[in-house]
Formats: structure tokens, C-alpha cells, sequence
């Protein structure tokens, strides 16, 4: 039995030196320093790997967008709302910007969160270098001329007048050209390459089979008519009827046949650089509705949010010290060992949440807090199982053994019923509420083992040396 006590024992130093390592590797790193100099010997130096701050902790930017849906039908909105938000996430990762927290509110709205970036002009910018990338048609005489008649007949009147025109949305409408159902969504890849007759940058992009029968019907019936390619809203490739697609300067030549395959070019590039950006872009996702400028922007300064770390923190040691302090008063050396596990409870957990990347927000951090209050609770139900058994005229032994085992049962179902409640929260919550239920999840699972496995280990080790026979250190206060 002492041998699997010590086995126990030493591995839960070694993992406190370990967890204590990773998660402080600068302190170790100034020790190996020492020893380096001293010893003259060449010892590597731990990684210094980061926690994962949240945008309330280190600050940041956080971006609303407004999707324009009005081209989707109300059945594909879901999906294609999936799709920006995974297009852009992968646009950001491109920028090495840590742990961004994209996510869809409502049936078209898309809120950003960047954290660490200080310049929301930067943020714009990279989300907006995402191309959207679109294929109108030419409308027919009739419907030119009646947007052409609607926009005459609003102009210069002010909007309460204009809202009391019947069909004033027609106006807002491109008088010339309509959207089809080719979109950048159908993008499959793009390549530069280089034009054998005059060496500039070509552009080739292809699409995926959908997109490519969709091409081909389009081109199909609008043989004889114009065709213009838009990227990002601006009319940057138009079709010349060579069977592919030709940066020329006249606005849409017409199509002379169907073009079949899903191939197409983008030429008349300046340089090799632009020609490379724009195969980045379009290879990282093109959008397949419009996003426009955001429609709410704000920063949070670094200052800011290390000002409310702080101050967790500080909220973090304080709630730890005054429960440390009432473990010790209340249950004695149980309760002492307890605070000792404790401590290791929380360094290893923050080595879980390092390892991991789990992002420390606010709310990441509250639910760390909370489930050390958690591990907590079942310490009491521990030693108050403990205290039961000492009166019944047990020995320390036994009555340790039967306490743990007691107690065992509402510890589960006490944590399992808050597990749930937290997946729920997890799946159903916002980012930030996500946030406070993975570390509150995590916190759980790993507080029974140290209450069941750490706080046991502690209390046999010492009920079998001279401490066990000293009756009142064992007994809580009544």
C-alpha cells in the first residue's frame, strides 16, 4: 500500500513541475539560465508558448457586417451565411490573426472579432480583400427602360416622397445588367499563368461542375448579347467571345457562342504581384453575397482589456485565499491538503487550456473560477462524509476510504447535471458564453479527479505517519 502511495504521490509532483513549466516557462527558463552560466553547460530553454487572450482581455477589434441577401432564395440563406463565415475565417487565418471569433447572428448579420489587432482600418481591409465575385447578364430593352423611367421619375425628390412612389425599389436597381446565378461560390481554384503572344499575367480560374453547367447556360442564352464579369462590384473582366474571358476596355462585348468546360481567363493584369493577389484572393474564397462596409466598429484598447485581467486575476487569488483560509479553519488538515490540491487543480487546468488553445476571455475565465469552486464543494461533501465516519468510532483509515466513497455518488451527479447545463450553453450560446463553458466543462472534469484522486492520495499519505494519531487535526469544526 506505501508503495502505490509513493507511486501516487510522485506522479503528481511530476505533474505539477510539468503543468508549473508550461504554463510559467519563463520563470523555469531564468533557473536554466543560472544553471547554464554556473555549470558552464548548454541546457535548452523551455518554449514560451502564449495563452490564447480573448478581445476583452487583450484587446482588439470587433467588426458587425450586414449581408446583402436580396439574389438568395430564403431557403439557401442559412447556407450561404455558413459559407462567408468560413470564408472569411480562412481569409483572416491568412493574416496570422490569433484565434478570431467570427459568428452569424440573425438571418444576415456576421460579427468579427479580432484579437490583438489594433488598426480597424487593417481589419476592413483584410476582410474586405476577400473578393465577391459576380457574372450579370444584359437586361432586356424593356426593363431597361422601365428602371431608367423609375430612377428619372424619383430624382430630386426628397425620401418621404420618394417612399410614396408606387415601385420605388425598382430604381435602386442596375439599370443595364442583373445578377445571375453564377457566383463565387462555385469557384473551384484560379492559376497565373502568362500569355504566349505577349507574355503578360494571365489569371485562369475554374469552376466546380455546377458552376460549370451554370456557365455554360448562361453564355448559351446570351449569345449575341453582352456579358460582364464583376469582382468585388467592379466590372474587371468582360467576355469577348474567343471562348474566354478577355480584359478588354469595351465595358461587355458580346458572347458569340456557349463557352462549355468552366474554364475561363482574366487578362490584362499589370503585373505579376497584382496577378498573384488576385489568385490569393480568389483561391482563399470568394464571397457569394456582398458585405459593403461594416455597419458597426469598435476597439477595444490593449490597455483596456489588461486593466479587466487584472483585475479578474486579482478577484481570481483573492476568492482563492479567503477559501484556502476557510478550508484550513474549518476542516483542519484535510483542509489544508485540500488547498494543496487545489493549487495543483489550477495549474494543471491552465496547462490543459494552454495545450489545448482555449481562448481566455472574461467569461473563459469566470467559468475557471467558478469550477475551483466546484472542485471546492466536493471537498466539503468529502470531509463532511469523513467527519460522519471519525464519530461513528472508525479508525482514520477506514473512515477515509468510506467517506470518499459516500461522497462519491453526489459528486457525480452534482457535476454531471452542471456538465450538461454546460454543453448546452455551448452549443446553443454566443462566442463569449462558448467561451465561459468550455473552461467551465473542462474545470468539472478535471476538479473530481483532483477531489477523488489528489485530495485521497494527500490524506493517506499522511493518516499513515505520526500525524494520524493526532486525533483533533482530523476532525472538522462541528
Amino acid at each position: 500500500m506505501k508503495k502505490n502511495l509513493l507511486y501516487s504521490l510522485l506522479f503528481v509532483v511530476v505533474l505539477a513541475l510539468i503543468s508549473s513549466a508550461y504554463c510559467f516557462p519563463q520563470f523555469f527558463n531564468k533557473q536554466i539560465d543560472t544553471v547554464n552560466s554556473q555549470l558552464k553547460v548548454s541546457v535548452p530553454h523551455l518554449p514560451e508558448k502564449q495563452f490564447n487572450l480573448g478581445l476583452d482581455v487583450k484587446g482588439g477589434v470587433r467588426l458587425e457586417y450586414q449581408a446583402d441577401l436580396s439574389s438568395v432564395p430564403e431557403n439557401e440563406r442559412t447556407t450561404v451565411m455558413a459559407g462567408v463565415k468560413d470564408l472569411i475565417e480562412r481569409r483572416i487565418n491568412s493574416y496570422g490573426v490569433a484565434e478570431p471569433q467570427i459568428q452569424v447572428t440573425g438571418a444576415n448579420r456576421l460579427i468579427v472579432e479580432l484579437p490583438g489587432v489594433e488598426s480597424i482600418d487593417d481589419a476592413i481591409s483584410w476582410i474586405g480583400a476577400t473578393p465577391w465575385l459576380n457574372f450579370l447578364e444584359q437586361r432586356s430593352e424593356e426593363d431597361t427602360k422601365k428602371i431608367v423611367d423609375k430612377i428619372k421619375e424619383i430624382q430630386g425628390k426628397t425620401n418621404e416622397e420618394i417612399l410614396k412612389i408606387p415601385d420605388y425599389q425598382v430604381a435602386l436597381q442596375n439599370p443595364y445588367f442583373k445578377e445571375t446565378e453564377l457566383t463565387g461560390k462555385y469557384l473551384k481554384k484560379a492559376a497565373v499563368s502568362f500569355d504566349q503572344n505577349t507574355g503578360m499575367p494571365i489569371v485562369e480560374f475554374q469552376f466546380d461542375d455546377e458552376g460549370a453547367k451554370l456557365f455554360e447556360q448562361i453564355t448559351e442564352r446570351n449569345v449575341g448579347k453582352p456579358l460582364a464579369i464583376f469582382l468585388d462590384g467592379m466590372s474587371i473582366i468582360d467576355t469577348n467571345g474567343d471562348n474566354k474571358i478577355d480584359g478588354q476596355d469595351l465595358y461587355a462585348p458580346n458572347v458569340v457562342q456557349k463557352i462549355s468546360g468552366g474554364s475561363a481567363q482574366i487578362t490584362g493584369i499589370a503585373s505579376v504581384k497584382e496577378a498573384k493577389t488576385l489568385k490569393e484572393r480568389l483561391n482563399q474564397g470568394a464571397l457569394p453575397v456582398p458585405l459593403g462596409q461594416p455597419i458597426s466598429q469598435q476597439k477595444i484598447g490593449p490597455t483596456l482589456g489588461s486593466v479587466s485581467l487584472d483585475q479578474t486575476v486579482k478577484a481570481g487569488i483573492w476568492g482563492f485565499l479567503i477559501v484556502a483560509i476557510f478550508m484550513v479553519v474549518f476542516y483542519r488538515l484535510p483542509g489544508l491538503l485540500a488547498s494543496l490540491a487545489l493549487c495543483l487543480y489550477a495549474i494543471v487546468l491552465l496547462a490543459i487550456f494552454k495545450l489545448i488553445g482555449v481562448t481566455m476571455s472574461l467569461a473563459g475565465i469566470g467559468g475557471f473560477i467558478l469550477s475551483l469552486g466546484m472542485a471546492v464543494d466536493a471537498n466539503v461533501l468529502i470531509f463532511s462524509r469523513l467527519k460522519e465516519e471519525l464519530e461513528s468510532g472508525k479508525g482514520l483509515a477506514s473512515s477515509i476510504e468510506e467517506g470518499f466513497n459516500r461522497a462519491w455518488p453526489a459528486i457525480r451527479d452534482g457535476n454531471f447535471t452542471t456538465i450538461v447545463v454546460a454543453a448546452i450553453l455551448f452549443f446553443l450560446g454566443t462566442s463569449f458564453v462558448k467561451g465561459f463553458a468550455v473552461t467551465l466543462i473542462w474545470g468539472i472534469m478535471l476538479s473530481m479527479y483532483s477531489a477523488i484522486v489528489v485530495t485521497k492520495t494527500f490524506l493517506r499519505i499522511f493518516a499513515s505517519t505520526k500525524l494520524g494519531k493526532i486525533t483533533w487535526i482530523w476532525k472538522p469544526i462541528a
